[in-house]
């Protein structure tokens, strides 16, 4: 059974992308089936995994685009009202790793925005739209049991929208991935007024009847909070910088003190002791990650994780070949723990695992 993670910030900049891309490497790494699905109507993950530097990377998206579905094509049968059902999407296979594929994004995909947030405002009241609610996860579902995945990591769009507050609700779980800056703690507070009411709707909307019988049914809901990532700050003398050390601190503050009470209250934490069997505290940071510097660019122009390019990949040489291998090693290991605690806290095997 797949493990739907989405990677969840409104506040843009925050690397969501790039996180999705390099864990759900290190995932199909570890032996894991993983569907990365871009959801971002900016289809930065699709560029990423595809390449769009050279003609022969514009060549090769056209044609995906042209013979293979995508999100928006995907969910076509629902949203266009067309003659037929949702069928899996044909994700494509991503290259140089082996068990990891992408579910492409769509420009248009953003097209759906309103009419799905008519329907869930409606809550299944008028017959014609009561297939909406439940299209998207359907779509997931259909794919993942075609490419018997292990997980799908969905990288959402920056916006409180209907289209990622349906996303978020069909997901079994949730990343928040932030930056250390003034407005990720505002990110924060914003969300622990918001995602109350998200849930609110998703258990509302999964316990009527109409939605039960639709023809794509708005599924129970199983949200947990996994916890946050604090990406994109400098390292000087490998130490963050006081100013960084301190919004990380501010971060970590108002996780504690303002998101997990709110999500406790709303029964989308796990039990606290599996937290603690991964050495997880109040703060729930799941992982720190310093600014890529160039190696992004590298990783974006490669299709390959930071930590995964070659020294030839890197075309470097010397103390410079030297420092940035250091850095590898670094992000490996960051990623590695990141996905072994993702694995622990996810794991159906858990002797904890709860449900709605």
């Amino acid at each position: 059974m797949v493990q739907k993670i989405a990677l969840f910030n409104h506040k843009g900049g925050v690397s969501k992308t790039t996180t999705t891309f390099n864990l759900g490497w290190m995932l199909a790494s570890k032996g894991k089936r993983v569907i990365l699905v871009d959801s971002d109507p900016q289809c930065n993950l699709t560029g990423m995994a595809l390449g769009e530097e050279t003609e022969d990377d514009e060549a090769r998206i056209q044609e995906i685009y042209n013979t293979t579905s995508n999100i928006k094509t995907g969910l076509a049968p629902a949203f266009e009202s067309q003659p037929r059902a949702i069928e899996a999407v044909d994700c494509v296979p991503i290259q140089g790793r082996n068990d990891l594929f992408l579910l492409p994004g769509h420009v248009g995909f953003a097209e759906y925005e309103v009419t799905l947030g008519i329907a869930q405002e409606l809550s299944g009241s008028i017959q014609a739209l009561k297939n909406l609610p439940g299209a998207i996860n359907d779509l997931l579902e259909k794919t993942a049991t075609k490419f018997n995945a292990d997980y799908m990591l969905i990288d959402m769009s920056p916006s409180l929208g209907s289209i990622n507050q349906n996303l978020l609700m069909i997901s079994d779980f949730f990343l928040v991935p932030t930056t250390a800056d003034f407005f990720s703690v505002m990110a924060i507070d914003s969300l622990a007024k918001v995602l109350p009411r998200w849930y609110a709707w998703a258990k509302s909307a999964s316990s009527l009847q109409t939605l039960k019988e639709a023809n794509y049914p708005f599924p129970d809901v199983t949200l947990r909070f996994l916890g946050t990532i604090v990406q994109n700050y400098r390292i000087i003398r490998g130490k963050e910088t006081a100013a960084f050390q301190t919004w990380i601190k501010k971060i970590e503050q108002a996780v504690s003190d303002k998101l997990v009470p709110i999500m406790s209250q709303n029964h989308m934490m796990l039990p606290s002791q599996i937290y603690r069997d991964q050495g997880i505290q109040g703060s729930f940071s799941l992982a720190k990650i310093s600014n890529f510097n160039s190696l992004i660019a590298l990783s974006q122009e490669h299709r390959t994780p930071v930590y995964a390019l070659t020294p030839k990949q890197l075309g470097q040489t010397g103390i410079v070949l030297d420092n940035n291998q250091k850095k590898q090693e670094e992000f490996r290991q960051t990623f590695s723990d990141l996905a072994d605690k993702i694995i622990a806290l996810s794991s159906e095997s858990s002797p904890y695992a709860v449900s709605a």
